[in-house]
């Protein structure tokens, strides 16, 4: 091989080696052209917090961090970072995101979260995010991975290996809602409808006046304190369907 030849395919080499994963990072927590045309906005601009706070607060918690383009909960010191939400109110949408979750860990997302309560899950669904093999809510359906917590079970489990990124997608869309993981529809609900009223009559929910009844709300990110990562967190303002 010419030494001019040998030189260039060190080099690529070498950029197969280094450059791909930079150039996969800087591809991370942005908008394609497309997406802006269609009215995509991201959630976390991986670089900040910018756009969270803390539920009923102002600030996010100190266990927080961005790190490797990843909107990351780490527990320690006996701090919890609390509950973080977008300082922005959403009514119909379509939400993606990835998430990584540690060893047994546990964490949720939520929508239409109103801060008229104590706690988030008192007005917002949580679509479930968690180990399903080493935590205890793995062993019901109903409080599995991608479930509308406690109330609707995914259709299959569809999570990757725990240390890696699955995605994700919420559609809220008038009263009907779907959950998505990992390219496949496993919740699908309608607010209201007499499926919903029973399920809400027969679980933790039933005293909770406001629980799934918010018009409009916030995005919430869920302190379970295990470690969690988010990141690719992008919405999509929707017009609500004519009821």
């Amino acid at each position: 091989m010419p030494a001019l030849l040998k030189m260039h395919s060190l080099a690529v080499g070498a950029l197969l080696a280094f450059g791909f994963a930079v150039r996969a990072d800087d591809a991370l927590n942005t908008l394609t052209d497309a997406e802006k045309a269609a009215g995509w906005k991201l959630l976390f601009d991986g670089k900040t917090t910018e756009g969270w706070r803390a539920y009923r607060g102002k600030e996010v918690g100190d266990n927080w961090h961005v790190e490797d383009g990843a909107l990351l909960l780490k527990p320690g010191s006996g701090k919890r970072g609390g509950d973080i939400v977008t300082t922005d109110e959403y009514d119909n949408f379509e939400m993606t995101f990835e998430w990584k979750i540690s060893p047994g860990g546990n964490s949720g997302v939520m929508y239409r979260v109103a801060e008229t309560r104590g706690a988030p899950y008192e007005t917002g669904v949580e679509y479930q995010i968690l180990d399903n093999a080493k935590h205890a809510d793995g062993k019901n359906p109903k409080t599995s991975a991608a479930s509308a917590y406690a109330l609707y079970a995914p259709a299959k489990d569809a999570t990757q290996p725990v240390g890696e990124w699955n995605k994700s997608k919420i559609i809220v869309d008038g009263n009907h809602v779907e959950h998505w993981l990992n390219g496949e529809k496993v919740v699908e609900y309608d607010y209201g409808s007499d499926d919903w009223n029973k399920r809400i009559a027969a679980s933790k929910f039933k005293d909770m006046k406001r629980f799934g009844k918010e018009p409009k709300g916030h995005i919430d990110l869920q302190d379970h304190g295990n470690e969690v990562a988010y990141r690719n967190i992008k919405l999509r303002p929707l017009k609500a369907k004519e009821s």
